[in-house]
């Protein structure tokens, strides 16, 4: 492995970071002049912004007939913003909640989960079921957007200079934000294209599966926005954001990326053993875990935030010791599935028998 396979690494990397924010920050400014609350722009612009990069690469991916990473992209993705970005926010704060992503959001994510593993357990997602996942996320981005125009003008921008200061002023304005945008999605076309590319010289080089360095190292680089997202929302105390930037993130990961991977893979989109049996169940697995534990409290409490860094090293733990072939596989695996894991689901159970015992307690509401 070469020093400029390295720096094209890193060098694409940094250009879909830059890429990402540049077209968030436009893309944010613009939907609150149509009256777009910072709410919807948190589950959708600024969500679906921080992973315009998964896209990018899984397009990129698909079209190159890399499928192991495009597929290892948008599955590592989804169960790196969860254990891992949740994780680290809830550390450092506890996270806020809102009843609407536990009633509507959250349900959907496990449901769009669900219909992931539907579509590829024959082996391949072809272009019927890529289009079926793209037409989802333009009926899920409508509906929200028509639920957010109820709202009055007056309160959006309200809020929204709350979250991302003064609102854009005259055509200048406009234009400035447009341009934000385009530089945006040049930065992000080229910087996949380089992080691809890179990707798949560095496995090659240190001889690890494609799917491997899809699920970790694309997955977790392509995931950088959400990281910065979701934290930096937690320090400055917007921690409904966080939550909302990650459900957010991994709806259009499945229906806009994985979709939009399979509606430009030439013959489909082919999808791994080892995913197929693997990881979209690891992915299906934290996606309902979400609901137990947002619904205690309405918020992700430390405690849970480091149960969730704790998955994910061990998740990752795996991946790493399945592909080195290391003897501690059997008993690494035998300890997770006979004690952790139902430990954890004893835990999680037990707090939401007592959230449900707690609120049949509370004082009916007078009307």
């Amino acid at each position: 492995m070469d020093i400029p396979t390295l720096i094209l690494f890193v060098v694409g990397l940094g250009l879909l970071i830059a890429g990402a924010e540049a077209l968030v920050r436009g893309a944010s400014r613009l939907a609150a002049a149509i009256g777009i609350s910072p709410l919807i722009i948190g589950l959708t612009v600024v969500a679906f912004g921080t992973s315009a990069p998964e896209m990018a690469v899984s397009s990129v991916s698909a079209l190159n007939g890399t499928a192991d990473i495009a597929v290892g992209n948008v599955v590592g993705s989804n169960i790196f913003n969860v254990l891992f970005i949740l994780g680290a926010s809830a550390l450092i704060a506890p996270l806020i909640v809102s009843q609407q992503l536990v009633r509507l959001d959250v349900p959907i994510m496990i449901g769009v989960s669900v219909l992931a593993l539907i579509f590829i357990a024959d082996g391949v997602l072809n272009r019927l079921e890529g289009a079926v996942l793209f037409a989802g996320i333009i009926a899920y981005i409508t509906f929200l957007i028509v639920q957010s125009r109820k709202e009055k003008d007056k309160q959006v921008w309200a809020e929204y200079e709350q979250e991302f200061g003064e609102k854009p002023k005259g055509a200048s304005g406009v234009l400035l934000n447009l341009g934000f945008i385009v530089a945006g999605l040049v930065a992000l076309i080229v910087g996949s294209r380089w992080l691809v590319d890179g990707a798949v010289a560095i496995a090659r080089a240190l001889r690890v599966d494609e799917v491997v360095i899809g699920l970790t190292i694309v997955a977790g680089g392509t995931s950088l926005p959400e990281v910065a997202t979701s934290i930096v929302a937690s320090i400055r105390g917007e921690r409904d954001i966080a939550v909302g930037n990650v459900v957010g993130s991994n709806i259009f990961n499945i229906l806009a990326v994985l979709g939009m991977a399979g509606l430009v893979a030439p013959q489909g989109l082919p999808v791994s053993a080892s995913v197929l049996h693997f990881d979209i169940w690891v992915m299906i697995a934290v996606a309902l875990a979400c609901l137990p534990i947002f619904f205690t409290g309405l918020k992700i409490a430390r405690w849970e935030g480091a149960l969730f860094l704790l998955y994910y090293a061990a998740y990752t733990a795996y991946l790493i010791f399945d592909a080195t072939g290391n003897a501690a596989l059997p008993a690494f695996r035998s300890a997770m599935l006979l004690f952790v894991v139902p430990l954890t689901v004893l835990t999680i159970a037990v707090t939401v028998f007592q959230e449900i015992r707690a609120r049949r307690r509370l004082p009916a509401t007078p009307a």
